[in-house]
């Protein structure tokens, strides 16, 4: 090779190649101080790209979960908002049923005790319609068990049980016609009631433990949903102190590359001195 020819510079060459390379890394440097990621696409890292864009997926479909968990707890709030509602009416109507029981009533007393149990009675009804949140109540008759999303694919849920305080269901036994208009009848009545707060009671216990349940899976879901964004940000962030280094020393190398093939595109000039 000739080492001083005007057709071939290798030095500048070099020096071309070297301030390419530079320029490249800069351009990479400068990507990911922009992004604040060093995998900010599939062709930087195939491989960490796609496991972070699983991790991505998994953590986006959690916003579901919470959302569902959500629901799920407002509805159970409103049906013990409302069962709370029927359990202080049955004991206003176990009241005037005691009241009523007594056999020394008068008649226009006794009809006053009844018509204000009808009262409270068809209120338990008006309660209990409702209940309603989102379309769904879980207190009236015929109502049926909901179940709230548990992970992120789908594939388990948390089941909330239904619990029927309509009048004349499976817990409140008294009657929508029942009466207390006579002191039999008052008497009688007494211990359908008691039954009916008990009923009550143990349903609304039921609806606060499911609470619970959807309560502390929530926040659980809600760790878990950090850590995975912790994990995907250890995988794809890019480190600004480090990058902030690179960037000044790429910035002097380029400066220097720069001169660096300024003076070996000189080098061919200096040929000329031979010929004078």
């Amino acid at each position: 090779m000739a080492l001083n020819s005007v057709n071939t510079n290798v030095g500048a060459m070099v020096a071309l190649q070297n301030l390419n390379t530079t320029n490249g890394q800069l351009s990479t440097v400068q990507g990911r101080i922009n992004t604040g990621l060093k995998v900010a696409s599939a062709k930087d890292n195939g491989a960490i790209w796609a496991i972070a864009q699983g991790q991505r997926a998994t953590s986006s479909s959690l916003n579901a979960v919470k959302d569902s968990l959500q629901r799920g707890q407002s509805t159970i709030d409103v049906a013990m908002a409302a069962g709370e509602a029927v359990s202080d009416l049955l004991s206003q109507m176990k009241e005037k049923a005691l009241a009523a029981s007594d056999t020394s009533l008068d008649t226009a007393s006794r009809t006053a005790l009844n018509e204000d149990f009808a009262s409270l009675r068809d209120q338990i009804t008006k309660a209990v319609d409702n209940a309603d949140f989102n379309g769904v109540n879980l207190i009236e008759n015929g109502a049926t068990d909901i179940g709230a999303l548990a992970n992120a694919d789908g594939s388990s849920t948390i089941t909330v049980l239904a619990q029927d305080l309509s009048l004349g269901g499976g817990n409140v036994t008294v009657g929508a016609t029942d009466s207390i208009g006579t002191s039999t009848l008052a008497s009688a009545m007494i211990s359908t009631l008691q039954t009916s707060i008990d009923n009550v009671s143990a349903s609304l216990a039921n609806l606060g433990t499911s609470s619970k349940s959807l309560e502390s899976h929530m926040t659980f879901v809600g760790k878990l949903q950090d850590t995975i964004d912790a994990g995907v940000g250890n995988l794809v962030d890019a480190d600004l102190a480090k990058e902030s280094a690179r960037l000044q020393a790429l910035q002097t190398k380029q400066q220097l590359g720069v001169q660096a093939l300024s003076i070996a595109n000189s080098s061919s000039s200096s040929l000329l001195g031979l010929f004078r």
